[in-house]
């Protein structure tokens, strides 16, 4: 049996760690929910920014293949032809059909992606009208990315 002062030295002990708990429970939960400003936004905003770098990718391939295009027929595709013209190129100079790319690809939020001949900003354009509008335009991750401000 625990004499009377152990009891009572563990009475309050008890006492100080119930207080003590008590008082660090809301600055825990004020420090985990400063964490969660912080670090949940930049998660969140992690697969946007990954579709807009794939989209860059997609752009710079697509523009890699129309350059060859070129090469090979001495003009960029029209506009009415469009980039479906790297998967069903018309005969070459030498009479020789090319594939350019195999399948053409969607951009990251599953639109095709745009050709201009000439383009908005250069010879040629193409671009991808962002994540959600589908409209020419917009800002944030609705921006157009095209091959004008990918930074080649």
């Amino acid at each position: 049996m625990l004499s009377y002062a152990a009891e009572v030295e563990e009475s309050e002990l008890e006492g100080i760690l119930s207080t003590l708990t008590t008082l660090l429970e809301p600055l825990l939960i004020l420090i985990l929910g400063v964490l969660a400003a912080l670090i949940v936004p930049n998660i969140l905003d992690r697969p946007d920014q990954a579709r807009i770098v794939a989209a860059q990718n997609d752009i710079r391939q697509l523009l890699s293949a129309l350059k060859l295009y070129r090469l090979d027929h001495l003009n960029y595709a029209s506009t009415d032809q469009g980039i479906q013209a790297l998967v069903n190129a018309p005969a070459n100079r030498s009479g020789i059909k090319t594939k350019y790319v195999e399948v053409l690809p969607q951009d990251p939020w599953g639109k095709p992606y745009q050709y201009l001949h000439p383009g908005k900003n250069g010879e040629i354009g193409v671009f991808s009208l962002g994540k959600k509008d589908g409209r020419i335009g917009g800002e944030g991750y609705n921006a157009d990315i095209g091959s004008w401000n990918i930074g080649q």
